[in-house]
């Protein structure tokens, strides 16, 4: 594996292929990003040409982690939030490749996420993490505070219940 690169991720038919293909192996695999396995590659091409377009009008930035020129992983920092809370932003669709996991590309990319969300006068993240096999103990470790869990809040991709957690961290005074 060559240095993982991150940038934010531009809305091009490979990236839009690249992003959809992670979608489909996470959710195959249990990630309960909000979706249901089995889960058609046009079902992401989909929600991933509706995230990119959100992002082309500033609502979001889709990060990528590139291994060489392989897409590896994604995080997405959501900025178009309520007129109430300009000062807020939220992570989500933290997605990792199954063989590029626990190589500390996700810490790498919620980093940048955080770098960029200061970039854009915010002071608070906010996020939520499936209770059974989410990824609490990365955002505990990257000084999330966990406000509580909320039982049967959605369904596992492969069916049943799992509980959310829902953290937050401010990442600088107002």
């Amino acid at each position: 594996m060559s240095e993982i690169k991150i940038k934010p991720l531009n809305n091009t038919p490979e990236t839009l292929t690249a992003l959809s293909t992670i979608l489909v192996e996470v959710v195959a695999n249990g990630g309960s990003v909000g979706f249901m396995h089995p889960l058609t590659l046009a079902e992401a091409n989909n929600f991933w040409t509706s995230s990119l377009a959100a992002a082309d009008r500033g609502e979001r930035i889709v990060l990528g982690a590139f291994d060489d020129d392989e897409l590896v992983a994604t995080v997405t920092l959501l900025l178009s939030l309520p007129p109430n809370q300009p000062h807020r932003a939220e992570i989500a669709k933290m997605m990792t490749r199954i063989s590029y996991r626990s190589r500390g590309i996700a810490k790498a990319l919620l980093q940048a996420a955080e770098q960029l969300a200061i970039e854009h006068n915010r002071s608070l993240l906010v996020l939520d993490t499936a209770q059974e096999e989410g990824a609490s103990g990365l955002y505990e470790k990257q000084s999330f505070n966990l406000t509580g869990i909320i039982p049967d809040y959605a369904l596992k991709p492969h069916g049943g219940l799992t509980a959310t957690m829902i953290y937050w961290k401010r990442i600088r005074e107002k």
